[in-house]
């Protein structure tokens, strides 16, 4: 064991510097890293009986985004806290080159994991460009979805009103934090969940990258819908350590849950700051990545940003993405509108590589639309950006073209919900195979939820007049 370092599960441990480390004889593979953003050093050393091996490595750069004003974090990390874990855990995120670390308590219907000493300012922890907060997995249910709130004064948990999620959503607001959906609202039905407090304007982001699910790193169906739908919805990423590793689709290296193998990078520009930080991620100044980074302006402006325009008015479209040859080859750069790729560039073009490749292209604005930047390099290597939301005369930038079929999914989601909220059907609390009472077991969730739902199919059935 390298002394004073311990390993994770794939055999990995992080080190500052340097480390001695006793070995058998053999041939092993030495592989060091540190995050995306630098070159992966690798050798193979041969160890005979008594030898004593002394190497020196140099990790370079191929991309250097602080420099540009872009900062990585990871808003799905579990690990206990208490201030004496902070100067390791701190040098474990450095070591991944995560720049803010959320650190998540967990709940479910039953108790919570994974504690937080603190919330707030009070459990923030950070040394020069590198910040470790307190934020939440909770509530979680295998009916709505898991969501994730952070930025938050204090922890917010409502054991008797546990499907209640707008509640818990409003007081996070109130107490200066954001919230979100996570594992893309692929798993545990977050779908429905999302659908319903995306449509009463409770949802801040979606954890849009993982590893989690089989329709990952990058699944944007139910991100592409929202947006369709005319609703901003911030593009967050994370890893969800300790689970979710690399291996479960074709062609992927197997590798362990590791901190930071799926991040976002918000621009904060320069000085950075938490404060700065955080409030370039409430502005929706992100992309999400898995390895490529990607730079798109719209007008001169940055993802999350809004621009309203004349009729016939020239919108200026602007996509770079940045890759490595070996560590993170680029394949293509998409840019997209509503949820159509509106120009590629590939990597095998002229003036195109696999370093770099990038897009300009000048379209006329007759009725709103989002616009994004997705580019994709090696096996499972990918990012997207928050869109750009474009108006015409303040009409908002739904997709007119599938809005029906975007409607109707909705309306099947919701459907789904009510079918939970009938005593009659709905499996008893404590019965096998669950792990809380279902909302039919709450009387008053069951009204809630009846309104809200109510709500929610008024909002888009006046929808349906926007085509």
């Amino acid at each position: 064991i390298a002394q004073g370092y311990a390993f994770q599960q794939d055999g990995a441990f992080f080190v500052k510097g340097s480390f001695d480390l006793p070995m058998p004889a053999g041939t092993f593979l030495l592989t060091i890293t540190k995050g995306n953003e630098y070159i992966r050093q690798r050798e193979r050393l041969v160890f005979r009986s008594g030898d004593h091996l002394a190497r020196t490595y140099r990790l370079d750069r191929w991309v250097d985004m602080p420099e540009r004003g872009w900062y990585s974090a990871d808003d799905h990390i579990h690990l206990r806290r208490s201030p004496r874990e902070n100067p390791l855990i701190m040098d474990w995120i450095a070591a991944e080159d995560v720049h803010v670390g959320v650190m998540l308590q967990m709940g479910d219907f039953w108790t919570t994991y994974f504690s937080q000493y603190a919330w707030g300012r009070a459990g923030r922890h950070g040394t020069g460009q590198y910040v470790l907060l307190s934020g939440q997995e909770e509530p979680r249910t295998g009916e709505l979805g898991h969501t994730i709130s952070f930025g938050a004064e204090q922890f917010v948990r409502y054991r008797e009103d546990y499907y209640s999620y707008d509640k818990l959503f409003d007081r996070i607001h109130q107490l200066g934090g954001i919230s979100g959906y996570a594992h893309q609202a692929m798993s545990f039905h977050g779908y429905r969940g999302m659908t319903l407090d995306v449509l009463a304007g409770k949802i801040d982001f979606l954890e849009l990258a993982q590893f989690c699910v089989p329709e990952g790193p990058l699944a944007v169906e139910h991100y592409y819908r929202f947006l369709d739908l005319g609703y901003k919805v911030t593009a967050l990423a994370g890893s969800d350590f300790p689970w979710c590793g690399l291996g479960r689709r074709p062609g992927e290296q197997q590798v362990g849950a590791q901190i930071g193998n799926a991040r976002f990078y918000t621009y904060v520009g320069q000085p950075f700051s938490y404060d700065r930080w955080f409030s370039a991620v409430k502005a929706g100044h992100t992309f999400v990545s898995t390895g490529p980074v990607v730079e798109l302006e719209v007008n001169g402006q940055k993802p999350g940003a809004s621009v309203d325009v004349k009729p016939g008015t020239k919108l200026r479209i602007s996509a770079r993405a940045h890759g490595h040859a070996s560590d993170v080859p680029l394949q293509r750069l998409q840019i997209i509108g509503h949820g159509k790729v509106l120009s590629e560039a590939q990597s095998g073009q002229p003036g195109q590589s696999t370093d770099r490749l990038s897009v300009d292209l000048e379209l006329s604005a007759e009725h709103g639309s989002w616009i994004a930047a997705r580019a994709d390099a090696g096996v499972s290597q990918t990012c997207h950006t928050t869109p750009v939301y474009v108006t015409v005369n303040g009409d908002g930038f739904h997709n007119r073209a599938n809005l029906t079929t975007q409607i109707d999914l909705s309306l099947r989601y919701l459907r789904e919900i009510r079918a939970l909220l009938d005593p009659a059907t709905a499996p008893a609390a404590g019965a096998p195979g669950r792990g809380a009472p279902g909302p039919a077991a709450y009387s008053t969730s069951r009204a809630q939820l009846e309104q809200r739902l109510a709500e929610a199919e008024r909002k888009l059935e006046a929808l349906r007049a926007k085509r």
